[in-house]
């Protein structure tokens, strides 16, 4: 257990800090006694370890605590990307650390460094580039805590022969749309199939706009269990159904 000091002393941040995450509900202790002490334990450490890793990418605190609160969330996915991210900029340093010892070569008589060689180390872009794809991706898979309220709301009221109704569609429209695979992502009959869809998200579970379901056809490929899933209407459907997806969403968003 940790009091308020030797928390900010453990995780490199103020008390200010510690009180005003509390105050917005981001990272309460553990418990605070009667006079008022702050006290966390390792859940808490845990908590707010993934809090510095989101301010990593830029991301509010409101959006943060959305995130984190989501229970689709998964810490260890996010570690994994977390890591993506770090590996990134720890290569921008090594390159920074060679160009240091390249320019003291150069200073001592050694090879001359070209122009392009002193400041390539300074290019952040890559590292940006990829900062902001995994900030977006987080965005999509953990940031909609609407969407996911509404869909908790309306589920919560479905019978079985609801949930029975429900499947059957959605079964036809994959069925349909994986009949179109030799047709191609951007057919005429396979689009209308992608918004139909889209259609059916909005009509049973949550307002589906085009950020949620591109982020959708994204986790549709990269997440094994819906890759899975959707790959037994056919080989390749998920990633077909991604594609016919983004093809979809540009259109409607130019």
């Amino acid at each position: 257990m940790y009091k308020v000091k030797e928390m900010a002393d453990l995780t490199g941040t103020s008390i200010r800090t510690l009180h005003h995450y509390d105050d917005i509900g981001l990272l309460t202790p553990k418990w605070t006694n009667e006079k008022g002490y702050r006290f966390y334990g390792e859940d808490e450490v845990k908590r707010m370890q993934q809090i510095l890793f989101f301010k990593e990418m830029d991301l509010p605190l409101t959006r943060i605590q959305q995130i984190l609160e989501n229970p689709d969330f998964n810490e260890a996915e996010a570690l994994r990307q977390h890591k993506a991210v770090l590996l990134k900029k720890k290569e921008r340093l090594e390159k920074l650390i060679m160009s240091v010892d390249q320019s003291l070569n150069s200073l001592q008589g050694g090879k001359v460094m070209t122009n392009e060689d002193r400041f390539r180390p300074f290019n952040k872009k890559e590292i940006e580039k990829h900062q902001q794809q995994y900030a977006k991706e987080v965005e999509g898979r953990w940031g909609h805590m609407d969407a996911y309220k509404e869909s908790k709301r309306r589920t919560d009221q479905y019978k079985d022969e609801d949930w029975k109704k429900i499947q059957e569609e959605s079964m036809e429209i994959d069925r349909s749309l994986s009949a179109g695979m030799k047709d191609g992502p951007d057919d005429p009959e396979v689009q209308r199939l992608v918004d139909e869809k889209r259609r059916h998200i909005t009509t049973y579970f949550y307002p589906c706009t085009l950020e949620i379901f591109q982020g959708l056809g994204s986790m549709y490929v990269h997440d094994p269990r819906f890759k899975k899933n959707l790959d037994q209407w056919g080989e390749g459907y998920a990633v077909f159904l991604k594609e016919a997806i983004d093809i979809y969403c540009d259109r409607f968003s130019s």
